[in-house]
């Protein structure tokens, strides 16, 4: 059984019937680095968000269900399915500038979950987190837990959301492009760290991103997506070589080519997206007829 099962989940705005994700299923095991691709807009956050329990509230689920290690999320009481998922769950969050609370020390910050919701005495959870800073190869963690945000800069407060979301030895990390507010030379070196956190925990991982060059850094799965709905789920391995979708293949070919850097982009061509809304249109009349 897989340790996260999503099935026919769906979503609108609320009080309207215009779909915000569309009859979703994807799997990811236990260990396993899954990868939710797509361009803006396609229900890459929607899906992660949808999991972790922090939909906007303009957003309501209308069936479906998220097993989360055998338990359906959506039908526990609304308490305990912040404890199980703030016990077995965390996010690594897009933008660690807006992330953290500039008028709140990095320490408490890091600590605090751990106190107030998995219930650890605080010197355990300092102990904790200044192992965690260690790990993560951040410099003086004492110093860095006395800091405040703005004393620090991007890669390390990067660094200090992903300690954060290891904290606790979560079974499942959503990491919600934890990259794209870095420079390119920051980026390599987060992307390597979460790797190797990944490897040294066994975390399970949902990788949100639109950059197909990360997905085969650091995914082992995929699926694509398109107006929020899955149009493909396959292996890193079968996407790059032979991908099923017509809309997958226009995705591969509009990656801009590290080889050959003079290289003209290649867009999307009409005709595929025309394709794919089709496909999009005849699943929503399908439901309503349904």
């Amino acid at each position: 059984m897989s340790f996260l099962a999503i099935k026919g989940l769906s979503a609108r705005l609320r009080d309207t019937s215009f779909p915000i994700l569309r009859d979703v299923f994807l799997s990811v095991e236990a260990g396993e680095v899954h990868g939710l691709v797509g361009e803006s807009g396609a229900g890459k956050s929607m899906i992660g968000k949808a999991l972790l329990g922090i939909l906007p509230t303009s957003i309501e689920i209308t069936h479906g269900t998220i097993e989360l290690d055998g338990v359906d999320l959506l039908r526990l009481p609304p308490a305990e399915r912040r404890r199980r998922i703030g016990a077995t769950a965390a996010l690594i969050p897009q933008d660690p500038l807006t992330a953290l609370n500039p008028s709140r020390r990095i320490g408490p910050q890091i600590t605090d979950r751990l106190v107030d919701i998995l219930g650890w005495a605080r010197s355990t959870a300092e102990a904790r987190a200044r192992e965690l800073l260690d790990e993560v190869h951040i410099p003086d963690p004492v110093r860095v837990m006395r800091s405040y945000p703005h004393e620090l800069s991007g890669g390390m407060r990067q660094r200090i959301l992903i300690a954060s979301a290891f904290a606790a030895e979560p079974k499942l990390i959503v990491a919600d492009e934890p990259t794209t507010a870095l420079d390119v030379t920051v980026q390599k070196q987060i992307l390597k760290l979460i790797a190797e956190m990944q490897a040294r925990h066994g975390t399970a991982l949902l990788f949100v991103t639109h950059d197909l060059g990360v997905v085969s850094k650091v995914c082992q799965s995929l699926s694509v997506l398109y107006g929020g709905m899955v149009v493909e789920r396959t292996t890193v391995r079968d996407f790059f070589r032979e991908p099923a979708h017509s809309y997958s293949r226009a995705l591969l070919a509009a990656t801009p080519k590290y080889t050959d850097p003079l290289a003209s982009l290649t867009p999307v061509p009409e005709t595929v997206i025309a394709a794919v809304q089709a496909e999009v249109a005849a699943h929503d009349r399908s439901q309503r007829n349904g």
